[in-house]
């Protein structure tokens, strides 16, 4: 069931662009509503509380907000992949994702140091679209052994099937907090519940 508060939000904020890209900058992406950030992490913490769960991973930059605040009800650490090496930065786990809405691959990276075998991780992102994000997520956390016991998202754009392809993956375990069904002629519509 999506979050009333969050889809009212979209509705009120949210902003089609041409590509099908829905800007939520108002809110989530640039400007953060702190108030709206605890609804969802507490929705979130709901949707997951039956996860046996050590760590709580998200990719820079949009995902942090969401995670902290989840992070911090469910008292656990957050991780996130970095989209830049630091030059502190010399044993790490290295994946690749294409970005639709920027048009360009990044390379993300965890530190070996912050992601290990036994690891059981909720990933938490702000999107999910085409689910390269996500994949890339879970491709790390292979890489360290870690196991992703489950996904949640802000906002799902169902039309473009991600969903489908992070099942393939093995991902089971998918929350979606408000999902959008089309962005048809600069409308946003929501699946019904």
């Amino acid at each position: 069931m999506s979050m009333k508060v969050l889809r009212d939000r979209i509705l009120a904020d949210g902003i089609c662009l041409e590509g099908g890209i829905l800007k939520v900058d108002r809110f989530l992406n640039h400007q953060l509503d702190i108030h709206l950030m605890k609804q969802i992490a507490v929705e979130f913490l709901r949707r997951f509380s039956d996860l046996q769960v050590n760590k709580i991973v998200t990719i820079e930059s949009s995902g942090i907000a969401p995670s902290v605040m989840l992070g911090y009800l469910m008292e656990l650490p957050v991780v996130f992949a970095k989209k830049q090496l630091p030059s502190t930065l010399h044993d790490a786990f290295f994946t690749t994702v294409h970005s639709f809405t920027k048009q360009r691959d990044t390379h993300l990276l965890v530190s070996r140091e912050f992601l290990s075998p036994g690891d059981h991780v909720l990933f938490i992102d702000d999107f999910l679209a085409y689910g390269n994000a996500a994949k890339a997520i879970n491709d790390l956390c292979c890489q360290a052994g870690a196991t992703v016991e489950g996904m949640g998202f802000v906002i799902e754009k169902e039309m473009l099937h991600a969903r489908q392809l992070l099942r393939s993956e093995g991902i089971n375990r998918i929350e979606s907090l408000a999902i959008v069904d089309s962005l048809e002629n600069g409308v946003i519509h929501f699946k019904e519940d």
